[in-house]
């Protein structure tokens, strides 16, 4: 008489389950494991990307309230100044006949403003002039019409306020990467649970259905685990 199959032996399959459920509780673990650290980096990172975005964008305000000075000033001389310079005319103190070719006098109040004018307003007034805005009626309305009238500060309080934004969407980002791996070591639990639960079933066809779905589990959480970004 022939000996059966071993792999018709029911003690066969107890063994194979055994070595199943300690195989993928093992991986559970050390995944879940890895999932833990892998959340805590991602939200050191969101942390840290929104303080980054917050400082970034209290310089950003802090700059756009110092241009918004400059402008105020800017406009307070150019104001004064025009008013000046046709008091000026007016009086006869000074002829101006072509915008273009004024010059200012130290020695009058028109003169007096239009040199203490701020360094990055220069070019701007200087070109305006250069339209002869007196006798051209197509000249731009002021000097702060002109593409050279530009503010350092106001470009870089923009410009920071574009990384401020972009701090704050990797900070966002973080967050959900970092809610994507506590949800896989959810999923991970879930393994431990039916590994756990498979080698207490007596009847074999049990056992080996519940060994499946945790096995079905731990291979779809980690291939999802795995298009996860990692932070080390």
């Amino acid at each position: 008489m022939t000996d059966a199959p071993r792999w018709k032996d029911e003690s066969f399959w107890a063994d194979i389950s055994e070595k199943l459920v300690s195989v993928a509780l093992a991986a559970a673990v050390v995944l879940t494991a890895w999932s833990g650290f892998q959340a805590s980096k991602w939200s050191g990172v969101q942390a840290n990307s929104y303080a980054a975005a917050g400082a970034t964008r209290t310089e950003s305000i802090r700059l756009s309230n110092l241009a918004g000075q400059q402008a105020q000033i800017d406009v307070s001389l150019f104001v004064d100044w025009v008013a000046a310079i046709f008091d000026e005319i007016e009086a006869g103190t000074v002829t101006l006949g072509n915008a273009a070719e004024y010059r200012p006098d130290r020695g009058s109040l028109s003169g007096f403003l239009f040199l203490r004018m701020r360094d990055e307003f220069k070019p701007a007034i200087e070109a305006w002039l250069a339209t002869d805005p007196i006798n051209n009626d197509d000249a731009p309305a002021s000097p702060f019409a002109m593409d050279e009238y530009r503010l350092a500060a106001q470009e870089q309080a923009d410009a920071l306020r574009a990384e401020a934004e972009a701090l704050s969407q990797t900070a966002r980002e973080a967050n959900q990467t970092s809610d994507n791996y506590v949800l896989t070591g959810v999923l991970f639990a879930g393994v431990l649970f039916f590994g756990g639960i498979a080698n207490s079933l007596k009847k074999m066809q049990n056992r080996m259905v519940v060994l499946a779905i945790a096995i079905l589990i731990l291979v779809a959480s980690a291939f999802v685990l795995l298009r996860f970004p990692i932070e080390i």
